[in-house]
Parts: C-alpha cells; structure tokens; sequence
C-alpha cells in the first residue's frame, strides 16, 4: 500500500529531534534531553538561574571505556557563587537521570541566561471583570462565568 516517495505527517518532536541532533552533537550533547528537560533534570530553582551551555568530553585512550565530561553550565552573575556550592548536587541529579556517570565536574561561566523572560501579564480590572460578569448571568456554572469575565476584560484592556 505504501508507496515509495509518499511521505506521511510525522511528529513534530520526531523532525525537530532529527534537525537538533548534529546542533547539539557540535556542543557536546550526546542527547537533547539535558538542554530539553533540564529544569526536569536539576529542578525549578536551579534551573531558573542556570543552563546547559555544553559538555566537554576528554579524548579516548587506547580503547578504555570514554570518561566522564565536564559539563560548562550558563550562570547569572550573582547566583554563580551559591551554584557552585550546589555543584554536588547537580552532579548527582544529571547523572541519576541518565542512568549512568555522563558528567564527573562542572565549570561555571557567568553570562547573562539566553533564554527569554515572559513579561508579566497585566492583571485586568476587577470593576470590568465584574461588570462583564453581571452581563453573563445566563450561564449557570460560575466557574465558567467568572473565566469569561476574565477573558472578556482581558481582551476589552489590550
């Protein structure tokens, strides 16, 4: 039935994944899950103040089986120093997500995160919420009614 040169949909994941690979492998990473699931990895609070930069691997010898790299994290400058006392820590939880020693040492560069910062949303009006939830008096769940008012005074502010 298939036909060859017919292509099918595919996940996005599954084309992203191909595209990252070589990025990533020209950085180190033998896998995108530690740029991918990192605050998965190392946890909210680490990871809001920290990012994978790349994994620096030494050199094969005579065949023995590959050492541990040294994974260079991205920190911001004033958090850097209570980072590096959590070394241990992240050392353990990236290692104990990948079921193996992937990192032995970690090296720290002070830069500001790449990642962009969502802005704070705006809160809407409490007098328009309400307004436009006396206006909804029809729907009988009021879960629903109070979220239409939010949304309704949201759109009505921008």
């Amino acid at each position: 039935m298939n036909k060859p040169g017919k292509s099918f949909p595919r996940a996005l994941a599954e084309v992203v994944h191909r595209t990252l690979k070589d990025a990533f492998a020209k950085q180190g990473f033998a896998a995108t899950e530690i740029v991918t699931r990192w605050p998965d990895i190392v946890g909210p609070e680490i990871a809001a103040h920290t990012e994978p930069e790349k994994v620096q691997w030494p050199r094969p010898r005579d065949g023995k089986t590959p050492e541990p790299g040294i994974l260079v994290l991205r920190v911001e400058g004033p958090t850097a120093l209570e980072i590096q006392h959590l070394s241990a820590v992240i050392l353990e939880r990236v290692n104990r997500f990948f079921g193996w020693r992937t990192v032995a040492d970690l090296r720290l560069r002070q830069a500001p995160l790449r990642r962009k910062r969502r802005p704070a949303s705006a809160s809407v009006d409490p007098e328009a919420v309400a307004r436009i939830a006396a206006d909804l008096g029809r729907i009988s769940d009021a879960n629903l009614r109070d979220a239409l008012a939010r949304l309704g005074a949201a759109i009505k502010q921008s």
